[in-house]
Order: C-alpha cells, then sequence, then structure tokens
C-alpha cells in the first residue's frame, strides 16, 4: 500500500473510530393522562412517548420497565427474597420469608398493557416478568424520533418496598416507578435489568402529566405544578375544579429528569420555603404531633442545599419535594418519599439530607445505579457524613466526618462475608454485603481518594466531574479521567483493589528504634491493598510533624493536603512488604508516633498503628 493510501486509510479508521466511541444519550418525552380510583387502588393509564435515538445505531426493538409487577406471589423479586433467607433485604422480609409470598391476590401490583402502537401501527409485545419486550414495525434509524401510543391500567400494589398503598404512616399511595418506562439504550446496550428490589436506570426525559382523582385528595410530586388554582392544597385561593365525577385534574410538568413519581393522601399538607440560591422546597406530609419535626428541620434543609451547591455543584432543577410516603426513604426527579414520623431531628435530617443528596448523583449525575450502585449510594452518602458533621458537630470535636462509616466497616470486614462493589446491584447474597459494597466503600472510595491526593484535589475533581457531566450518564472511568487529570497521578491501581476485590488495608508499626540523635522505624504491609502512607510524630511540646511515604504506583506524590505540611520521603514500592525511614528526633522528644494521624485510611487493624513514647 502506498503511503498516500496509508495516511487516507488512517484518517478514515481514525474518524469511525471517533464516531464510534463518541458520546450519546438517548431522549424521551412522555404525555400522560391519569384517571385513579382511589376507592379501588387502581388508575387507567394513557400516554404518547416520542423517543430520539441519538446513538449511532438503528434500533428494531425497544425495552420498557414494568415495576410493578414484581409486587406478587411468585414474582422474581419473591423467589430471589425467599431464596436469601435472613440473608436478604429486612424490609422485604419477616422472619425471613418473603413478605411478597402473602400479597393478597386482589392487592397485587399489575400493570396491564392493552395495546402500545408506533406512529398509530399496532407493535408486537412480550412481557417478561418485569420487561416488555417490542418489535418496532419501522426502525428507529440513528439520529431520529418515532411516536409510541400506549393504553394500559395498573393496580397500587400493597406496600411492600417503595411504592404502595396504605403504608405503615397511613399514607394511601405512594405510586413510584408506576408507568411503562423506557429502558436506557447506551455503549451497553438495553438497560433491561429485572427489578428484584434494588436499583433503577432510565434515559433523560420531559414529563407531561394530568393525574385525575377524587378532588378530597392533595397531591405531591417530582416537579411543577401548573394548575394549583384549580387543586386542593397548594393555595389558599383555589377554587377546586371537578368533573362529573367529582373528580379534580392535577397537571404536573417536569423536564429533562429520569422519572416522575407522586403520592396522594387526603390529609396531606403542603408547605414550602425558598432556599437563598437554591429551589424552592416543598413539604407534603400529614402535619400532626408525629411529623413535629419537619417544622424544626426547615432552617437545616436550607443549609443543606446551600452546602451541597457550594461544596459539589448546583441543583439544576426549580423546586424539591419531601414527601410522606413510601418505606423509608426513596430518591426520585425533584422528590423524595420518606417516613415521616422521626424521633430525633437529627435522624429525620439524615434522611432527608441523605434521599436529597440523591437528586446531585442519582438524578443529575444518573449513573447507572443497578450496574455501579457504589458511586450513586456511596458518594451520596460521602456528602451525608460531610454535611451532617456540619449540621450536628460531633461533641468529641473531630476534623473527619467520616470516623463512623470508617470504624463500621472494619467491624463489617470481620465477619468475612463481604463481597466485591463491582457486582450489580440486585446480584449480592448477602443484604448486608450489598449494603457495605454500595454505601460504606462507595463512601470510602472518595475518602481514600482524597487520603491519596490530597483534599484539595478530591475537591477540585469532584467539582470538575459535577460541571463536566450533570445531565449526562458518567460511568467510574468518567471521573477517573479527571481525577488523574487534576492530580497527575495514576489511580487505576485503586480502584481496581477499592471496587473489584475485597482486598483490605491493613499497614503497621513493626519496630523502633532510638538513637541520641534520631529514630528508626520499620513499617509493614500486613493487608492486600497497597497504599502511600502518612506518618506523623507529636512532639513533647505538642507539635505535629507530618512525613508522607509515597507509593510508587502513583509516579506523582501528594503535593498539599489539609491536615498540614509534611515531608516526603522515598517511595514504597507496592512489591516490598517492609519499609524504613530515619527521623531526626530522638526519643526525649517524641511523645506519640503513628500512621494516618487524620483517621482517613480505611486501614482494618489499627492496634499496631500507634506508638507512645514513654
Amino acid at each position: 500500500m502506498n503511503k498516500g493510501l496509508l495516511v487516507i486509510f488512517a484518517f478514515v479508521f481514525g474518524m469511525v473510530s471517533a464516531q464510534q466511541n463518541a458520546y450519546y444519550q438517548q431522549y424521551a418525552k412522555y404525555k400522560m393522562d391519569i384517571d385513579v380510583d382511589a376507592e379501588n387502588f387502581t388508575y387507567q393509564g394513557k400516554q404518547t412517548l416520542t423517543y430520539t435515538n441519538n446513538s449511532p445505531d438503528e434500533l428494531k426493538v425497544v425495552y420498557f420497565h414494568l415495576y410493578w409487577n414484581a409486587f406478587k406471589a411468585g414474582s422474581m423479586m419473591d423467589q430471589r427474597v425467599g431464596g436469601q433467607g435472613k440473608n436478604g433485604d429486612s424490609r422485604l422480609q419477616k422472619d425471613g420469608i418473603s413478605r411478597l409470598a402473602s400479597i393478597p391476590k386482589n392487592e397485587e401490583g399489575a400493570q396491564n398493557i392493552h395495546w402500545i402502537k408506533q406512529n398509530g401501527k399496532d407493535l408486537k409485545f412480550e412481557i417478561q416478568e418485569t420487561i416488555m419486550k417490542v418489535q418496532l414495525a419501522t426502525p428507529i434509524k440513528p439520529n431520529s424520533s418515532t411516536t409510541f401510543t400506549m393504553d394500559w391500567d395498573a393496580v397500587i400494589p400493597m406496600q411492600i418496598r417503595r411504592a404502595g398503598r396504605n403504608n405503615r404512616e397511613g399514607i394511601d399511595m405512594t405510586v413510584t416507578q408506576w408507568y411503562p418506562k423506557i429502558a436506557e439504550y447506551d455503549y451497553d446496550g438495553w438497560a433491561t435489568f429485572d427489578y428484584i428490589g434494588r436499583e433503577f436506570h432510565a434515559p433523560f426525559a420531559d414529563f407531561d402529566v394530568n393525574i385525575k382523582i377524587d378532588k378530597n385528595y392533595v397531591v405531591g410530586a417530582g416537579g411543577t405544578l401548573e394548575n394549583p388554582l384549580e387543586v386542593k392544597g397548594y393555595d389558599d385561593k383555589a377554587n377546586i375544579k371537578t368533573d362529573d365525577k367529582n373528580k379534580a385534574t392535577w397537571h404536573w410538568t417536569a423536564k429533562n429528569m429520569l422519572d416522575f413519581a407522586w403520592a396522594a393522601d387526603r390529609d396531606y399538607t403542603v408547605e414550602n420555603f425558598t432556599v437563598l440560591d437554591g429551589p424552592k422546597v416543598y413539604y407534603v406530609y400529614q402535619k400532626s404531633e408525629k411529623t413535629k419535626l419537619w417544622e424544626t428541620s426547615k432552617p437545616y434543609l436550607t443549609q443543606f442545599f446551600q452546602l451541597m451547591n457550594a461544596t459539589f455543584g448546583r441543583y439544576v432543577y426549580p423546586s424539591y419535594s419531601f414527601i410522606q410516603g413510601g418505606d423509608g426513604g426513596m430518591e426520585y426527579g425533584m422528590c423524595t418519599m420518606i417516613l415521616g414520623e422521626g424521633t430525633s431531628l437529627e435522624g429525620l435530617l439524615g434522611l432527608m439530607v441523605h434521599e436529597g443528596g440523591h437528586s446531585w448523583n442519582q438524578q443529575i449525575m444518573a449513573y447507572n445505579e443497578s450496574m455501579r450502585p457504589w458511586m450513586d449510594e456511596g458518594f451520596t452518602s460521602y456528602y451525608e457524613s460531610l454535611i451532617m458533621h456540619q449540621l450536628f458537630p460531633p461533641k468529641e470535636a473531630t476534623a473527619n466526618p467520616f470516623v463512623g462509616t470508617l470504624n463500621g466497616y472494619r467491624n463489617f470486614v470481620k465477619r468475612g462475608i463481604e463481597e466485591p462493589a463491582v457486582w450489580f446491584g440486585d446480584h449480592h447474597d448477602n443484604g448486608s454485603a450489598y449494603s457495605v459494597a454500595s454505601y460504606t466503600k462507595g463512601e470510602l472510595f472518595l475518602v481514600q481518594l482524597g487520603y491519596i491526593m490530597g483534599e484539595q484535589n478530591l475537591s477540585s475533581t469532584m467539582k470538575e466531574f459535577y460541571q463536566t457531566w450533570k445531565l449526562k450518564h458518567p460511568t467510574d472511568r468518567d471521573l477517573m479521567h479527571i481525577a488523574q487529570k487534576v492530580s497527575g497521578m495514576d489511580l487505576k491501581w485503586f480502584q481496581n483493589y477499592w471496587i473489584n476485590t475485597v482486598k483490605t488495608i491493613d499497614y503497621g508499626i513493626k519496630d523502633v528504634k532510638y538513637d541520641a540523635t534520631s529514630t528508626t522505624i520499620t513499617l509493614i504491609n500486613n493487608g492486600t491493598v497497597p497504599m502511600p502512607i502518612d506518618f506523623s510524630i507529636l512532639t513533647k511540646d505538642k507539635k505535629v510533624v507530618n512525613y508522607q511515604i509515597p507509593l510508587n504506583m502513583t509516579h506523582v506524590w501528594k503535593s498539599k493536603d489539609i491536615y498540614g505540611d509534611f515531608t516526603t520521603l522515598n517511595y514504597w514500592p507496592w512489591t516490598q512488604k517492609e519499609y524504613t525511614f530515619t527521623i531526626p528526633y530522638n526519643k526525649s522528644q517524641i511523645s506519640v508516633l503513628g500512621i494516618d494521624f487524620s483517621q482517613r485510611l480505611a486501614d482494618v487493624n489499627l492496634a499496631d498503628n500507634m506508638v507512645e513514647v514513654k
């Protein structure tokens, strides 16, 4: 081949490769008309969905999620929960037995699809548990749109997990993951994850939803209410507009969200306040002596939104609603469903801060949480710990908000049942192992990154990550690209160890020898995850002197940290078991010496990390 043709071939191949690997995301627009039979906990639904294929692929089939089909005896969720025994999700069990197995027939969840059409043509579809596979009449070509129309009815299930009727605090309807929702399609293909009770994923979408329901109900939702003067609860000047069946229609809209969720109850009170430089916040709850802490929580929630805006990035939607409903807490677009009868302000705020924090992770950053729950749950837990530490400073002063999480991780590791965080959310065999892998290991992923690269670099990384990837669907690879760019370090080794394995960190002080003018220390790596080491001494005159022992795999060393200046020593090769160094202080000058005075390192055995010099 001559050189000219070779150059042309290389250019064309490069262009094709760039196109194939370019980022894209699908988009949907939902127009729904919902007619609710509140007495029987059912509804009739009509939906028009405009779907845009921004991928380079021609789509011949599409998939929809039908989550409520899981809420019945014999479903895959029931089978999974029943098969796990006491190792499963306690909210889905009673005495180790699946609660789904005993759902009365008339309270089983159901989404009955009557028909679906594409541009007016009837389509063939197949229901596979919580997934509906639809054969298209006309393939959707790249960079083109198509319109689906659909008619269905649904039964609001017995409240078992998140969605359902008559929750334990007396909320009539929590209506979440409730409509036929088109699945996400990206470089990894269709995200057709069966619903077994854990995480979700979806393309960004616009919503225009009309909910017709008995006029005595108040509806709370994640979105903008377009007709507050025609319905109950949102405006004192409202003149409720009803049809011949005494039903009012609630008109909600939302843009660029993953889902639309709502709840309805006859006894809801609606309150609101506006956060300076933040969203308008709505409280939709049963106001009583049991929920009196909601009023007290308002100034704390104001601080929460302001702190998140400052430390991560600005909240992008116009409002956010805290709605009493569901079980525990669960995040959705512009709202969360939470149990509201708090016994302590800190407990209620912890739930509100965590679920509200998901707005930045699950909703705005929109990770594929079915594949990477550790990014959504873990990063949300990180900011929860950080902000709760500021809202409720501990009585025992500590600069580290993550001590509790680290101690919980150490205690769990001793049980020997840890599972890798890389596993899909619904595929963990043990409920506790899922929680640690997703919440704890995900939170500590960022804590360890701060320890390795310095807290200033971590903060810069997370802000740039947010600004670059908000309202998209980033992966851990995208985060690591920015972390490595900001720090200059190679960090792939850390992600591999922390996320893909259950190996642990365990460094210790093996030997200390004192001379007239110096002290020689030998450290040992008893663990299976290599790390750089921060080592410090506390002198007799209460001065802290810090040293950094870099890990050779990072190739660039930490240059600063908020926990004080330090002297950088020679690097420690990751293959080397022991490391010896000498510091210019003798025994009479040292009070305490040890590893990680900042208490950030996820070392599973702290017993050999400190030496008190007597």
